[in-house]
């Protein structure tokens, strides 16, 4: 911390014409995000250990976020986040795959936590082309790049800070909550328990195309806090392509992107091979070497008038290895609408409606059937199903930064179990930035 205010001290010292026209040499940005969520009561006519309960409950995050941004000369900017977060989640992070609150990946208890959450460096190559002007905001310094260069970036970040960049379904804190929406369900992206790992990313940027590549480390044991930051023997490799583009004067945007992870993780088929007939197996016996875990995503969206817009996002993952870092998902499919409040004189206000599915690989399935426990399900058995979710938000803006929200969300076949649920679950959402 010492470091980055010395080098903010240097950066505010230098003259004038160090910069361009237009670029900010620091910034400063803060957040803070409150969630209520409540859960009524549902028809669970068994449990296991890692089911969501079917009691009404109820659960909450806070979390606050201060982020530094600092120019070193022309072409190089240093970013920091300092961050706090404290919540309890819905029976304690279990029995979903669509789990109703993105922001609980952060939280570690009730108990305030304070933790670095970024800390990068970000180094841009101009190639020529014409002036491209980007807007100051949190992690972006305002900036006028070539439309032509490559940005590198290294230190430790969110993968989703870089990949799956959806405008209307990419960040719980403002948009969509559903983790199955905030990004691909499916898409087991490296990461610690809340959410951030180290790496490198590579951005080659033509204009409207965008080729990016990024290798990012793995948390040493699923969904845990410490990370094994041996990156040429334990990786999350990340490939994405996007192109933008518009559409009788309506902007949109494709992107597919390709993971590629390697780490100390168990397979299904291993799990279930391992236990006897009549036992459940487990994942944490046959923990005793590397395997690779893959996927393959695409995601569309489109503005389809100047207050509406939609997307579209479909993954793939190979099924047969155990969760690394998100969901537990083996394939996922989800779309819906942004609509901002202009018909109604409320042109800052936004309504969110969309639907999604996710689904596991029978050997997944089976592993959960003969009463196997993962990360974040385990019925005791189960009669599968995909499980499908719904959700429906109002943001209405109410000046000085902040936003008040209210959501709702519907889950059918929670953690792929057609003998229980559906269920429900009812959020209200206030935040705050500057």
């Amino acid at each position: 911390m010492q470091f980055f205010f010395s080098l903010l001290m240097a950066a505010l010292l230098l003259p004038a014409s160090a910069f361009a026209q237009g670029q900010e040499s620091w910034n400063a940005h803060f957040q803070a995000t409150w969630i209520r969520q409540i859960q009524p009561a549902f028809h669970s006519p068994y449990e296991g250990p890692h089911s969501l309960r079917g009691d009404a409950g109820g659960s909450y995050s806070l979390t606050g976020t201060a982020s530094f941004g600092l120019r070193l000369g022309t072409s190089t900017e240093v970013y920091l986040d300092a961050e706090g977060a404290q919540g309890v989640p819905l029976s304690g992070l279990a029995g979903l795959a669509a789990f109703p609150n993105g922001e609980l990946a952060r939280t570690s208890g009730a108990g305030l936590t304070l933790y670095p959450a970024r800390a990068f460096v970000r180094h841009t190559f101009e190639l020529g082309g014409d002036a491209v002007a980007v807007d100051g905001d949190a992690n972006q310094l305002k900036s006028t790049y070539d439309a032509r260069r490559v940005v590198v970036t290294i230190g430790k970040m969110s993968v989703l800070d870089l990949f799956d960049a959806n405008a209307f379904a990419h960040d719980p804190r403002t948009q969509f909550m559903s983790w199955s929406l905030m990004t691909y369900g499916a898409y087991d992206y490296p990461a610690d328990a809340r959410g951030y790992t180290n790496g490198l990313a590579v951005d080659y940027v033509d204009g409207p195309w965008t080729l990016r590549a990024g290798r990012f480390a793995q948390p040493k044991k699923p969904n845990g806090l410490p990370l094994d930051d041996d990156l040429l023997r334990h990786y999350g490799d990340q490939i994405e392509l996007v192109h933008t583009y518009s559409l009788d004067a309506y902007a949109g945007a494709l992107r597919v992107l390709v993971f590629r992870g390697r780490a100390r993780l168990s397979t299904y088929e291993d799990a279930l091979a391992a236990a006897p007939i009549g036992t459940a197996p487990s994942l944490d016996a046959v923990r005793t070497s590397e395997h690779v875990k893959t996927g393959i995503g695409v995601d569309a969206e489109q503005q389809v008038a100047n207050d509406l817009g939609l997307f579209v996002r479909a993954m793939r993952g190979d099924g047969k290895t155990e969760t690394a870092a998100f969901t537990e998902s083996d394939a996922s499919l989800s779309a819906g609408l942004s609509l901002k409040g202009d018909r109604w004189s409320r042109d800052k206000d936004v309504v969110g409606l969309a639907v999604g599915a996710d689904a596991i690989s029978s050997a997944h399935r089976e592993y959960l059937e003969r009463g196997g426990l993962t990360s974040f399900l385990g019925d005791g058995t189960l009669r599968y199903g995909r499980e499908r979710m719904a959700e429906l938000y109002y943001s209405a803006e109410l000046g000085a930064g902040f936003v008040l929200t209210a959501d709702v969300q519907r889950v059918t076949n929670p953690g792929y179990n057609r003998d229980r649920g559906p269920t429900a679950f009812y959020a209200l959402r206030l935040h705050w930035q500057s």
